[in-house]
């Protein structure tokens, strides 16, 4: 049974505590690019008492690729059982504007994946149809962005936590702080399926298996609320984590992650050199550390995370991201 933080004795908060934090850089890749593409980097506190090795924020932090998704979603499943206070970020969306799920007969973002799982996913990506019965809805190189989705229709494409997240902060009003991570981004749709930067295909293809981890026991925000004994999986943004870098270019990164170790020794001082090579070396692992050290930044903020009650949420989701609570 679940806890409230707040009426636990200091001497037992202890005890539940965030054991394990992964940022997880996904892929939409369909064939053995997924080995390359999708890495996870790994955060375990220490023991009380102990902290041998490198210390980043009380825990040892690794970074690994290597694994197609579903390995990925099974060594997932293996890690929380080993320790089920475990929360999980992906990088992809999960789910879809809320009169696309209508559209389709699902009363819940499980629902949904269930219905991707089931082959719609497979076609809507023109995997496992005609092309004359391809959804014109979907779009991104070759195909250009349907007539619907511009103009004053250029709104319905996205979910509110996308427009909110992506282009609402650049508006009047809009948080400059916010705005400035987002700064030469152009906003992406999950029904962006092609081109550079798209959303749509990562997303589809993670669905069967947020579906799986979800069957496994872990809860999902913000359909579900945090537990205690339970793992929680999370939908993430990097560019909103990481802030303004040209990560795809080695010197960038270089220079990022050097400038956040000077500045922040406590969390960034102590990260081992194997785990800053693959930093350097990839994009995919650049991210996946930067996030998940901003987890742990900001850790103490999943325990209060529960299911939103706004009724177009429950069905969108919400992109995660340090001072949301849904």
């Amino acid at each position: 049974m679940s806890q409230n933080r707040d009426m636990v004795h200091p001497e037992l908060r202890l005890q539940l505590d965030v054991e394990r934090l992964v940022a997880v850089d996904w892929s939409g890749d369909k064939g053995p690019g997924q080995r390359k593409k999708i890495w996870a980097g790994v955060w375990t506190r220490h023991p009380a008492g102990r902290g041998g090795g490198r210390n980043v924020g009380g825990g040892k932090i690794i970074l690994e690729a290597g694994r197609t998704r579903e390995e990925l979603t099974e060594w997932l499943i293996l890690m929380a059982a080993e320790t089920p206070r475990m929360v999980v970020s992906m990088d992809c969306c999960f789910s879809y504007p809320a009169w696309f799920l209508a559209e389709h007969g699902c009363r819940s973002v499980f629902d949904f994946w269930r219905h991707v799982a089931a082959g719609h996913g497979e076609r809507w990506l023109g995997e496992a149809c005609a092309a004359e019965e391809r959804d014109l809805r979907f779009w991104g190189k070759p195909h250009k962005r349907p007539e619907q989705f511009c103009g004053e229709g250029y709104r319905t494409m996205m979910r509110e936590t996308d427009w909110e997240n992506k282009i609402e902060q650049g508006l009047e009003g809009g948080d400059p702080e916010r705005t400035a991570k987002m700064r030469g981004i152009t906003p992406k749709s999950p029904f962006q399926i092609g081109g550079s930067g798209s959303v749509g295909t990562g997303s589809l293809r993670a669905m069967p298996w947020l579906l799986r981890l979800h069957a496994s026991g872990f809860r999902v925000w913000p359909f579900e609320d945090f537990a205690d004994d339970r793992p929680l999986l999370v939908e993430m943004y990097t560019r909103l984590l990481t802030g303004p870098v040209a990560k795809s270019n080695e010197l960038a990164r270089r220079s990022y992650l050097k400038a956040k170790r000077a500045a922040e020794p406590e969390l960034y001082g102590g990260l081992p050199r194997p785990v800053l090579a693959s930093a350097y070396g990839s994009e995919d692992a650049f991210d996946a550390l930067v996030c998940c050290l901003e987890m742990v930044r900001h850790q103490e903020e999943f325990h209060g995370l529960r299911a939103t009650s706004d009724e177009k949420l429950r069905l969108e989701g919400i992109t995660w991201r340090p001072g949301v609570m849904g």
